[in-house]
């Protein structure tokens, strides 16, 4: 098999290394070569943070190249339009229609770009989702993570049972059901 790329990119805060580890979590399960790269910034002040995730039967670096990944997957807009170009061609791009102003937005300095995600599917194959919405829904936004992540692993190699009991071991104890819950209500979308 040849090394699977994915990118996980977001705002601090926004549980992208709690991604980060089920995927990890996902590869091994399935008994793969996994290397996992975190790139944090600013994460503690609504920063981006990158996670790169690669797998297949001998993986020898963490980092995804620009125009490699097969799947993106992205927590916030910004984020998306910011990392689309390490999409490889036939790669998915799967965004949480959520804005988040960045530092420079917030004091005035700049502006948030609109039609983000209509310039992006003009390039890219775009799967959106209002997580936040959908995570409301079930009554815990926190779980907004869990429900993108639900919608990008139809994009993987792995059976949904699979991530069931992989989110099961590595979420904390009391909220595993609510994250289940979270997962199937994303890979229904």
């Amino acid at each position: 098999m040849e090394t699977k790329n994915i990118m996980i990119v977001g705002v601090g805060g926004q549980g992208t290394l709690l991604t980060s580890r089920i995927l990890g979590g996902i590869t091994i399960h399935a008994g793969y070569d996994v290397k996992l790269s975190e790139v944090h910034g600013m994460a503690q002040r609504g920063g981006s943070v990158v996670t790169f995730v690669r797998y297949g039967e001998k993986v020898n670096e963490p980092i995804v190249e620009e125009g490699c990944a097969d799947v993106l997957i992205a927590f916030e807009r910004l984020e998306a339009l910011r990392y689309a170009h390490f999409l490889k061609k036939d790669g998915v791009l799967v965004v949480n229609d959520q804005r988040i102003d960045p530092m420079p937005v917030v004091i005035g300095a700049a502006k948030y770009p609109e039609g983000i995600i209509e310039e992006l599917e003009k390039k890219y194959k775009v799967l959106k989702v209002d997580a936040m919405a959908e995570a409301l829904k079930i009554g815990n936004p926190k779980t907004f993570n869990v429900i993108v992540l639900g919608l990008a692993a139809k994009h993987m190699d792995f059976k949904k049972e699979d991530w069931l009991e992989v989110i099961e071991k590595t979420v904390p104890a009391k909220t595993i059901d609510i994250n289940k819950q979270a997962f199937e209500v994303g890979y229904a979308l």
